[in-house]
């Protein structure tokens, strides 16, 4: 049944001209910064005489589209998960998935799993242009697998926390608002209290945890954490659809 919600949720993002057109907006500004990187490498490295400032082509291309990724995703992101259930309210046909032979888990998660299957199109994009760089260079595969699979799992909390937001409000503007606002104060937590990186807000920061995948590193606490962070939003979700059902 989560299967079935999935493809439901993915065939209305492509039924839809917004979800079209954010595909669409997207891959454009990420070639844009891939052939930007690209031609900053060789600017850069034709001035770099010495053979110890030279910087591989994968770590310098990745490092300009997958950072400058994360934060478009930091718009994009809200704007998909704003109508997953806010317009299902507002449209009132909540009360229909509700008395349907389904659990609110299921229904959770199939919306969930039918935005990362959209938003996991967008990934391969990156991965794939990125490996074009193969053709003429030798390139480190293992630093563009870390950076995909940390930003998917960047893009899976997004994903949960604006599927959250979305479950309070009948309006998804207002959804798309709250969400945003809530995640750029995690992204930017860390660069609030670099004074003190020992902090418990740094500790929370989404970007502190995507970091050692942005080196082409996978640590186990990051791990943990971002999959914390996923099932508690998602927890939390189904706590809000429940509370809501019961009242009737």
């Amino acid at each position: 049944m989560i299967i079935n919600i999935a493809r439901k949720e993915l065939k209305s993002l492509f039924a839809s001209p917004m979800g079209w057109t954010i595909l669409a907006l997207l891959m454009a500004l990420l070639g844009n910064f891939y052939l930007t990187g690209v031609n900053k490498y060789f600017e850069v490295m034709s001035g770099a005489v010495r053979p110890a400032e030279r910087v591989g082509v994968t770590i310098f291309v990745g490092q300009t589209v997958f950072g400058i990724a994360r934060y478009i995703m930091l718009f994009a992101v809200p704007l998909l998960t704003m109508r997953l259930i806010s317009e299902e309210r507002r449209n009132q046909t909540l009360p229909f998935l509700f008395s349907a032979p389904i659990s609110l888990t299921e229904i959770v998660l199939g919306k969930f799993v039918g935005l990362i299957i959209f938003l996991s199109i967008l990934i391969v994009y990156i991965f794939m242009m990125l490996i074009t760089l193969n053709i003429w260079s030798d390139i480190d595969f293992g630093y563009l697998l870390a950076n995909s699979f940390g930003l998917w799992l960047l893009l899976g909390s997004f994903s949960a926390l604006g599927i959250y937001f979305s479950s309070l409000t009948k309006q998804p503007i207002i959804a798309a608002i709250l969400s945003f606002i809530s995640l750029f104060a995690l992204i930017f937590l860390e660069s609030m209290f670099a004074s003190d990186p020992n902090h418990w807000f740094a500790y929370i920061s989404l970007m502190k945890h995507f970091q050692s995948f942005s080196r082409g590193l996978i640590d186990t606490s990051d791990l943990i954490y971002f999959f914390l962070f996923i099932s508690t939003f998602l927890t939390l979700t189904i706590r809000r659809l429940d509370a809501e059902r019961l009242r009737g």
